[in-house]
């Protein structure tokens, strides 16, 4: 059987996705698309692209989150997603930060969906890979089913075929981008509407999912979910997902002490070529151990300020230790 590329993924989000944080996720999963932080067009057509757009061969598929909103940039900046071997470029249309608002780009695009749609047709002309939209159920107040349903159509039109949509309202004002992640209500039903009004277009759908069995609700309904937080701070949940979710029958769940190991060989790779310290890929996979006996001292020890100067080897052979003296049960 044949699965949309976007049958799940994990989310775009900031200072957190880094490739660090993509090759520690692709240890868990093989076929789950990875996407990286969001990258500004400003950023790539004044800043150290390298720094921006370098990723680990081992992270495909990876797609690239483009913040923008200008046409010309967008193109621009898509252009040198996909020379950089990248699978995807997304635009952004979700974010509700101050920040991002004041680029005027983000949510706020929903109210302007014809720079969005001229943006996306902007990328399309200029490469040869999927050009992608995540985005939000509404705008502040705008609750209409109308609003997000003229946004896709007009989108569309414009050659967009996948929407990622997150869905909750974006509040603009007085609500932080972490609140608004938590007070906007989830209407899951809305993106349900929308796949069945554009039956053609891939949906996937984003926002306060948490396990397995609430990923299988919802691919009866659409054709993609995207975790976020939930697969950051409960990593192993990826461990299941090739089997049953990508029918994947060779997949099998690694051993944490594994992956761990891994991470480890990663870390002194980075350290020698790039001088990258341990504790910046490390505090990406402080979830590795969640749920079991020993887990808190074993963060504890990854998490420590004063162990910076130790390789981290010898870091692990401490963390290490905690566990083999917890017996890393599961906590009933």
């Amino acid at each position: 059987m044949t699965f949309s590329p976007h049958r799940l993924s994990v989310a775009p989000m900031m200072d957190w996705t880094d490739r660090h944080c993509r090759f520690f996720h692709r240890l868990l999963t093989r076929h789950t698309l990875l996407y990286t932080e969001m990258v500004t067009t400003g950023a790539l057509r004044h800043g150290d692209v390298q720094r921006h757009l370098r990723f680990n061969a081992e992270e495909h598929p990876v797609a690239l989150q483009l913040g923008g909103s200008e046409p010309e940039d967008l193109a621009y900046a898509a252009r040198l997603g996909e020379q950089w071997g990248y699978d995807e470029i997304n635009l952004n249309c979700g974010c509700p930060s101050e920040r991002v608002q004041r680029g005027a780009f983000g949510a706020c695009l929903m109210n302007e969906p014809g720079t969005v749609a001229d943006g996306v047709k902007a990328m399309k002309d200029a490469v040869g890979i999927p050009v992608t939209v995540k985005h939000r159920i509404g705008v502040d107040k705008i609750e209409s089913y109308d609003f997000v349903r003229d946004f896709i159509g007009r989108v569309s039109e414009a050659g967009c075929s996948t929407f990622i949509v997150h869905a909750r309202n974006a509040w603009l004002q007085g609500l932080s981008p972490k609140e608004n992640r938590e007070i906007p209500p989830l209407r899951y039903d809305m993106v349900y509407r929308l796949k069945k009004d554009f039956p053609q277009i891939t949906f996937a759908i984003n926002g306060g999912i948490t396990d397995n069995a609430q990923i299988e609700s919802h691919l009866q309904q659409v054709d993609g979910v995207m975790l976020g937080r939930e697969a950051y701070y409960r990593p192993w949940l990826m461990t299941e997902w090739d089997a049953r979710f990508w029918g994947d029958a060779s997949a099998r769940a690694p051993a944490r002490e594994a992956v761990e190991e891994a991470m480890v060989a990663y870390m002194e790779r980075a350290q020698v070529e790039d001088g990258c310290p341990w504790y910046a890929i490390a505090r990406h996979m402080l979830g590795l151990y969640h749920g079991l006996r020993g887990a808190r001292l074993w963060r504890q020890v990854w998490s420590d300020h004063r162990l910076k100067p130790l390789p981290p080897r010898e870091v692990w052979q401490r963390a290490r230790q905690h566990l083999g003296r917890a017996g890393a049960c599961r906590v009933a």
